[in-house]
C-alpha cells in the first residue's frame, strides 16, 4: 500500500463491512480511506456478474451528443444502481460563440451496438493520460458476461465511384486532421462544427475552414454543402463530415453518386464481442498499478474495476462533501482498488462528475449515495448501469 492510502480498519456507522444487498449479486457499502490529503470516504458496488439475475451496460441518454444526470439516467434505464462514466466535451471556452456538444472522448457501446469512436489525442479532457495509453482505452463487458480492459479502434471505409476513402470518425466531437468522418442518427441533434475544431495535439486550435459535408442515404449521395451542420440525423441517413483533405475528397462526390459506407470497432486483444464498453483510461493491470501514474494530485474520483477473472465488478465513487472533499491521486486510487482485491481498473471521469446512485430492494427510485463535490449532480453524457431481474 502506498503511505496514507489505507483503508481504515473500521467501517462508518451504518455501513456493514460486507455490504448491503440491493438486488442478487449487487451490494452496496461506504468505508473511509486515510489518504494523503486527508480522509477520502469512497461508496463502493460490487457487483457479481457470474448470477445470471445481474448485468451491466452503458447508461446514456439517447444520444451521444447530450447529456444528463446519473439518477436521471439510471431510473430511466430501471437500473438497480449506476456511476458516471466517460470524461466528456464540456467546455469551448477556446473556441467562442461554439457550445460544447457534451459528447464522450472514448469508444462506447451500448446493448452490443457500436455508438461512437474515440477522439484523438490532443482533443480530450481530463487529467494526463498514464504512459503508453490512449482515448481508444476501454473497461468493457463481453457477451461472456466478463470484464476485461481492452481498446476499441475504428476500421472503416467510404466506397465512393474513384476508389476507397479511410473512415477516421464516427459520432466524435473530433475529427483527426484531414479526415472524414460519419455521424449517424446515434450522435443526436448536436451541431457537427466542433467536429472540425483544433488538431491531433491541440484541442484548442482554431476550427477548420475547410471542410465538407455529404448526406447519404440509401447508398447515394442526396445532399451536399460548404460547413457542418446540425439537427437530428434520420435513421437511413449518414452525414459524411471532412476536413482539410478530407474535404478535398468528398468535393469529388455528385449528388446520385454510390456510396458505401463501412464502420465497426475492433478490440486489440479480446476476442468475444462487448455487450457494453466504456472510455477512460486504465491505472491498475494484472493486479499491478501502471507505471508512471499522477501521485500529486488528490481530486474526487469514479473507477471501475474486476475481480475474480472478470466475474465480479467493482464500482468506486468517493464523497465530494466539504468533509472529504481532499480525495485520493491516481496512484492511491490503484492502490485502493488494488487493496480491495481488484486485478485490473480503470479511472473514469471524476470531480464534480463523480457519482454513484443505488435504490434499496423496495424503492422505485434511486437516491445518490456520495455527494457530488459541486452541491448538485450534473449532467454527463454516459455511465455504467447495474441491472437486476429480480
Amino acid at each position: 500500500m502506498l503511505a496514507g492510502a489505507a483503508l481504515a480498519g473500521a467501517a462508518p456507522a451504518g455501513a456493514a463491512p460486507a455490504g448491503r444487498r440491493l438486488a442478487p449479486g449487487v451490494t452496496y457499502r461506504h468505508f473511509d480511506i486515510d489518504a494523503a490529503a486527508g480522509t477520502a470516504r469512497a461508496h463502493l458496488l460490487t457487483v457479481d456478474l457470474a448470477d445470471p439475475q445481474v448485468h451491466v451496460d452503458l447508461l446514456y441518454p439517447g444520444a451521444v451528443a447530450a447529456r444528463a444526470t446519473v439518477s436521471r439516467l439510471a431510473d430511466s434505464a430501471g437500473a438497480v444502481a449506476g456511476v458516471n462514466g466517460d470524461f466528456f466535451d464540456i467546455t469551448e471556452t477556446q473556441h467562442p460563440g461554439l457550445e460544447a456538444t457534451g459528447a464522450a472522448v472514448g469508444p462506447a457501446v451500448a446493448d452490443g451496438q457500436v455508438l461512437k469512436a474515440a477522439v484523438p489525442k490532443g482533443q480530450r479532457f481530463g487529467p494526463a493520460l498514464p504512459p503508453g495509453t490512449t482515448t481508444r482505452d476501454v473497461f468493457g463487458v463481453g457477451t461472456d458476461r466478463r470484464a476485461r480492459l481492452d481498446r476499441l479502434s475504428l476500421s472503416g471505409s467510404v466506397g465512393t465511384p474513384e476508389g476507397q476513402l479511410p473512415l477516421k470518425g464516427l459520432n466524435q466531437y473530433a475529427l483527426p486532421v484531414d479526415s472524414v468522418g460519419a455521424f449517424t442518427a446515434r450522435w443526436g441533434s448536436a451541431s457537427r462544427v466542433r467536429a472540425v475544431c483544433g488538431t491531433d495535439t491541440e484541442r484548442a486550435a482554431p476550427c477548420s475552414d475547410d471542410t465538407y459535408e455529404v448526406r447519404v442515404r440509401g447508398g447515394r449521395v442526396v445532399s451536399a454543402t460548404g460547413a457542418p451542420g446540425s439537427g437530428s440525423i434520420p435513421a437511413d441517413t449518414t452525414v459524411l463530415l471532412g476536413r482539410e483533405e478530407g474535404a478535398r475528397q468528398l468535393r469529388k462526390l455528385s449528388v446520385g453518386d454510390p456510396v458505401d459506407v463501412k464502420h465497426t470497432l475492433v478490440a486489440a486483444s479480446s476476442g468475444v464481442p462487448y455487450s457494453f464498453a466504456i472510455g477512460g483510461f486504465p491505472i491498475l493491470r494484472d493486479g499491478s498499478p501502471l507505471s508512471g501514474l499522477d501521485d500529486g494530485t488528490s481530486a474526487v474520483r469514479t473507477v471501475v474495476g474486476y475481480k475474480g477473472g472478470g466475474q465480479q465488478m467493482l464500482l468506486l465513487a468517493l464523497d465530494g462533501s466539504a468533509k472529504y472533499r481532499g480525495g485520493l491521486t491516481v496512484a492511491e486510487e490503484a492502490e485502493t482498488m488494488r487493496s480491495l482485491g481488484a486485478t485490473a481498473a480503470f479511472n473514469l471521469d471524476g470531480g464534480g462528475s463523480t457519482e454513484l446512485v443505488a435504490r434499496d430492494t423496495d424503492d422505485r427510485a434511486v437516491t445518490v449515495r456520495n455527494h457530488p463535490s459541486g452541491g448538485a449532480e450534473r449532467p454527463v453524457p454516459n455511465g455504467i448501469g447495474v441491472f437486476s431481474a429480480a
